[in-house]
């Protein structure tokens, strides 16, 4: 019997005042897989991250959260104040009371347990991005939330990044859900990815996404023959799943207004 997932989203929609950010969303992450969500700016994906982590009020639909579900959470982008004098070891206990000996750990994992002592504007955008994945492990998550985790950061740090994510699925075998925009280079690294704008255009294993005609208008018919780097490699199969078999190319006429979304600057959990 297959375990039930750590969160899962069923038709949710989400309006503000007239314009709908989310329409007829459902997902579901399960235990040690990658979901991607992918899609342009204004799509909507900051704004089902936070759904799902209760920062939003849904309009309609449901979302169900397992009992032991456990949230490690980065978000966007963090706002620090630059005169703020503010360490790496001040940040990973500013607001929860974690093991000195487990940050150092964590941090050991994530390559930047020799930035402990470090004033957090000193890190270059890669440095800052395994510091908050690190503060997001120290909890001991079963599900990882990554709001666009390479921002900031340069092309070779990309690569490196979603190769640590992947790695960090595989030791801890958490859950994890991952938003980007432009994800050309881990596409192939996810169990399951899902291109919203809006709505639901497509879903699906990567390889049936990437021939979706609604994911080819968004990012470009040769973007993943182009811009793919990172295959998917790994020592276990995924046996085919009613839910792997590509959607429907979206033909469901939806109009695509801006819908103003702005972006989230994560709050310190």
């Amino acid at each position: 019997m297959a375990s039930l997932p750590l969160i899962s989203a069923s038709s949710i929609s989400v309006k503000s005042d007239t314009k709908t950010l989310l329409d007829n969303v459902s997902l579901s992450v399960g235990t040690g897989e990658i979901v991607t969500i992918i899609g342009p700016n204004g799509g909507g994906k900051t704004t089902l991250i936070k759904s799902l982590l209760g920062l939003n009020k849904i309009s309609s639909g449901s979302i169900t959260r397992h009992s032991s579900l456990k949230v490690g959470y980065v978000p966007q982008k963090l706002a620090i104040d630059r005169t703020l004098p503010l360490t790496v070891k001040r940040l990973m206990t500013l607001t929860e009371r974690n093991n000195i000996a487990d940050i150092k750990a964590a941090m050991e994992e994530t390559g930047v347990a020799h930035k402990f002592h470090d004033s957090i504007h000193t890190l270059s955008g890669g440095e800052m991005q395994r510091v908050l994945l690190a503060r997001a492990l120290v909890r001991r998550p079963n599900l990882l939330v990554l709001d666009e985790p390479v921002q900031g950061v340069d092309y070779v740090g990309e690569l490196s990044l979603y190769r640590l994510i992947e790695e960090i699925r595989d030791r801890h075998q958490c859950g994890i859900l991952l938003v980007s925009h432009d994800l050309h280079m881990v596409m192939r690294a996810s169990n399951h990815v899902i291109c919203l704008n809006t709505h639901i255009c497509c879903a699906g294993k990567p390889a049936y996404v990437e021939q979706s005609q609604d994911y080819q208008q968004l990012f470009g018919q040769k973007s993943m023959q182009t811009m793919a780097p990172y295959p998917h490699h790994h020592n276990h199969s995924h046996a085919p799943q009613d839910n792997d078999i590509l959607e429907e190319s979206c033909s469901c006429g939806h109009a695509h207004e801006e819908s103003g979304e702005t972006s989230h600057k994560g709050e310190l959990s």
